[in-house]
């Protein structure tokens, strides 16, 4: 539980995320939190809300205010999955999540580099463990399995140990001195991702690490509504039965998603960013209130 000085400086952090997108002319937007479906996503579980779910992310339906006109957005908002918990995972949690038409993730790598920048001017008593004066680290996931991995991503993947691999042998490395943004995943890690022109294994996806943390994961936007129906259903074939979750498609989004051309977006943790800035070691110390502080 966030003492008094705390929240005084949790409700600065906040306040200067909203002037910065303010400031570039970024429109701030509400989405419902309790949906009637999710985007199939085989590693989250849902948290049931009646007939509906809580929400996991708010992108389904930013992207649909995108089709509707929008062109830069954002949104700050609590979201929710099932069974995360430990030093930099609460099963409720604070999102931030921007979108921009007409952009790649390249757009959103220097949003993140101006939007730290931003805060660590705005926001007194901000600390991060690394430095931000100098080019951040831009390293692809195949030369960062190269490098720091026993294995190359593409044997990771084969072996089905991607996931375990890339968090107990390169995420440690991540980040230690500057920022560093690891991009081009391979595509069947990235369902909602366009694929990279030119290098059609891989997708146009990247996360971003501050001292082995990751803090957001944004990518450019795949707008083929045919081709992200096919990826939805391969998510759905690979999914177990959760609780009782629908595998029903959801179509009003597959139908928006034609009237975008080209976009971007990027979910970002608040909570953990806000645990790197004000110097605490877990989430549970970064949030107003922790689990235990709870009623039972």
């Amino acid at each position: 539980m966030l003492d008094l000085e705390g929240l005084h400086l949790r409700a600065a952090f906040f306040r200067a995320i909203r002037r910065f997108f303010e400031e570039q002319d970024f429109l701030e937007v509400d989405t419902p939190i309790r949906q009637p479906l999710l985007i199939p996503e085989q590693n989250i579980v849902p948290i049931r809300s009646g007939t509906h779910y809580l929400q996991s992310s708010p992108e389904l339906y930013m992207k649909r205010l995108l089709a509707g006109g929008c062109e830069r957005i954002f949104q700050i908002c609590h979201c929710f999955r099932q069974g995360e918990s430990g030093r930099l995972h609460l099963e409720e949690f604070v999102m931030l999540e921007w979108y921009r038409l007409d952009a790649d993730y390249s757009d959103l790598m220097r949003d993140c580099e101006e939007l730290f920048s931003f805060l660590m001017r705005e926001v007194a008593g901000s600390v991060l463990p690394v430095r931000l004066d100098s080019g951040w680290e831009r390293l692809t996931v195949a030369d960062a399995f190269t490098r720091y991995c026993s294995v190359s991503a593409a044997e990771a993947l084969e072996t089905d140990m991607f996931d375990q691999l890339l968090v107990e042998q390169v995420e440690p490395y991540l980040g230690q001195s500057i920022p560093t943004f690891l991009y081009d995943y391979p595509l069947e890690l990235a369902s909602l991702a366009r694929p990279k022109s030119g290098q059609l294994d891989v997708a146009e996806r990247f996360e971003l690490y501050v001292s082995g943390i990751e803090l957001a994961n944004g990518f450019s936007e795949l707008t083929d509504p045919d081709l992200q129906r096919k990826r939805f259903e391969k998510e759905y074939a690979k999914m177990e039965d959760e609780r009782g979750r629908e595998k029903k498609m959801p179509e009003f989004f597959l139908e928006d998603l034609g009237r975008i051309e080209q976009a971007a977006g990027i979910a970002m943790g608040l909570d953990r960013l806000f645990m790197q800035l004000s110097g605490r070691k877990k989430l549970e110390d970064a949030v107003s209130f922790a689990p235990e502080d709870l009623d039972s």
